[in-house]
């Protein structure tokens, strides 16, 4: 094998993974978001999860995406732990389908049919055909197809270059040396592991395998251990696109790895054994692709099935290296709005109020989250809020659709006040969400350009975040009773909290001028002031309006504030007095 046979392969190798690449990304771009919605709708039982695992995966050529995307879904709240299971170990049966579209390459035979069969024949038509619709066709769908087509078209032809590079392999007598060290197992798995892991695809090593096996030197005893290595490497790109999600997300990862090197463990000593014991005639037998494709298959098929009454057994694993807190579980639980209960008017309002004080919690924590983020920075904290928010934002969505067909039955009036309400206070609680990430963001931007505050703009912080903290607590628990009295006292604490922002604005300006603070931390704290504001201000909407939906007639919100502002309401005096003097008598004075 000369140096320009090693060019060649590597040049083949870049072929076929960008064949398999362009494919597989073509592929799900056709999907679409169906994709998504299938593998999030498709869970109900395991054997189903691993039917569609199997399928998706077949269709996008990648165990290894299959499981980033069910590790995106688990992430994010729409997608539990025992959903993912079924989807990730039917990934790996899917995961095979290549290996069984490059065996048709053995094809041989005299007919014209078989000749037109074989990959040699339709390859280079399949590319051509690809490219014609890729480069002179405008519609998506059309490029889409005409990638897929010029993907499978470079897959092969890369192939090919490979086969034909490594032919003269079959002479060289370190070669053969290579492939008999290959059949030790654990030195097999440790090289079909370091491919994988370096080509982030166990499709692609296990079609580099087939490639190889034209040399005549792939027997089973040294190509069983580097399938079963590929399958353990493959979890590669799961467990670092992990890397920083929540821990629903990285048990997914581990489940993967759990489930792919167990196997591989029980297969290895079950073949192994049945060796030692009575001997295998096919073992030192050369195996050709369609021999590496049917166990590649085969062994995938088999541990599956093993492990469908033990997917149980794999979440534990899972639970017990990567542990749950209580505080996670809240965040993946979406609240079910259940349209069988649209026929019943009060059974609705009641399922979405639910649903809106499930909202409000987790604005309120993370309101609390992002805040001690600003002196303790935390990737995983950042990562679990997001994933709370995107809670809320699906929430806020599936809440007002609800509503809408809560409307659109016969509601006496007082239901309808209440639908109303419940609209608006939608928005409200959404709106508070959003405020709460831009305090998360701040806190990123403090981290990444190591700003610091002066003590004094600590405590001043330290003192208003009790102060949204308690305004919160007293709006949400008033949206829950329905209570007035416990809404009536929000206004005086948020407009102590009004002050007490404009007070702090003026004081860290005159710490600005004299050179105290920098102007990066001077501009973030004032933009933190300014969302902490806000949050106050749809705190007080939250009350006003569990005030007017317990008003009868009408109500005007403006007026009512305007009254209270005015000086002339004796207990909304006193409620101004006790939390000015609570609250804003602990500012330090400049």
């Amino acid at each position: 094998m000369t140096i320009f046979d090693v060019l060649n392969v590597a040049g083949g190798v870049a072929l076929f993974l960008y064949g398999m690449n362009i494919m597989g990304s073509a592929l799900e771009k056709l999907a679409g978001s169906k994709l998504e919605n299938i593998l999030k709708g498709m869970t109900s039982s395991t054997i189903k999860a691993v039917v569609l695992g199997a399928t998706i995966t077949g269709l996008i050529q990648s165990s290894g995406a299959t499981t980033v995307i069910v590790i995106g879904l688990v992430n994010s709240g729409i997608m539990k732990l025992s959903q993912a299971i079924g989807i990730i170990m039917g990934a790996n049966i899917g995961t095979t389908v290549t290996g069984q579209i490059i065996r048709l390459s053995d094809l041989s035979g005299d007919s014209l049919l078989l000749k037109l069969l074989t990959p040699k024949s339709f390859a280079p038509v399949l590319a051509f055909a690809g490219a014609i619709l890729f480069v002179f066709f405008k519609k998506p769908k059309q490029r889409n197809i005409g990638q897929i087509l010029l993907g499978l078209g470079i897959l092969f032809i890369g192939m090919f270059t490979i086969e034909a590079s490594v032919v003269g392999l079959r002479e060289s007598p370190t070669f053969v040396h290579l492939f008999a060290s290959l059949e030790n197992p654990i030195l097999g798995i440790l090289a079909g592991i370091l491919v994988t892991v370096a080509l982030q695809s166990s499709s692609a090593s296990v079609g580099i395998l087939q490639a190889l096996s034209i040399t005549g030197m792939v027997t089973w005893s040294s190509a069983i251990p580097i399938i079963l290595g590929q399958n353990i490497g493959t979890c590669s790109t799961p467990l670092l696109a992990s890397i920083g999600a929540s821990k629903g997300a990285k048990q997914s990862a581990l489940v993967h790895l759990y489930f792919n090197v167990i196997g591989t463990l029980l297969f290895m000593v079950g073949l192994y054994s049945a060796e030692h014991l009575f001997g295998l005639s096919f073992w030192n037998n050369i195996m050709d692709k369609g021999d590496i494709a049917n166990f590649h298959t085969l062994f995938n098929v088999v541990v599956t099935i093993a492990f469908l009454p033990f997917t149980g057994v794999l979440a534990k694993l899972a639970q017990m290296t990567v542990k749950n807190t209580h505080q996670d579980e809240p965040i993946l639980d979406i609240p079910v709005l259940d349209e069988r209960l649209l026929t019943s008017s009060a059974l609705a309002i009641q399922q979405s109020r639910s649903a809106l004080e499930a909202m409000s919690a987790a604005v309120k924590t993370n309101y609390i989250e992002a805040m001690a983020l600003l002196s303790n920075y935390s990737e995983e904290k950042v990562n679990v809020i997001n994933q709370r928010e995107s809670v809320v934002d699906r929430l806020e969505v599936s809440l007002n659709n609800y509503l809408i067909k809560i409307t659109a039955k016969n509601l006496s009036k007082p239901e309808n006040k209440v639908v109303s309400h419940l609209i608006y206070l939608v928005t409200q609680f959404e709106r508070i969400g959003d405020y709460a990430v831009n305090i998360m963001e701040r806190s990123g931007e403090i981290f990444d350009k190591s700003i610091s505050f002066s003590a004094m703009a600590k405590n001043e912080l330290g003192v208003l975040v009790d102060a949204v903290i308690e305004v919160l607590e007293l709006s949400i628990s008033a949206f829950k009773e329905n209570n007035p009295q416990l809404a009536s006292r929000v206004e005086p604490l948020e407009e102590t909290i009004d002050i007490m922002c404009d007070t702090l604005h003026e004081q860290h300006i005159n710490r600005l001028k004299q050179g105290q603070c920098s102007t990066e931390g001077g501009v973030v704290f004032l933009e933190i002031l300014s969302d902490i504001e806000r949050i106050s201000d749809h705190c007080s909407n939250v009350a006003l309006n569990v005030i007017g939906t317990n008003t009868t007639g009408e109500f005007d919100f403006h007026k009512l504030k305007k009254e209270l502002h005015s000086g002339n309401t004796e207990s909304y005096n006193e409620l101004l007095k006790h939390y000015k003097d609570k609250y804003f008598d602990k500012l330090a004075n400049p």
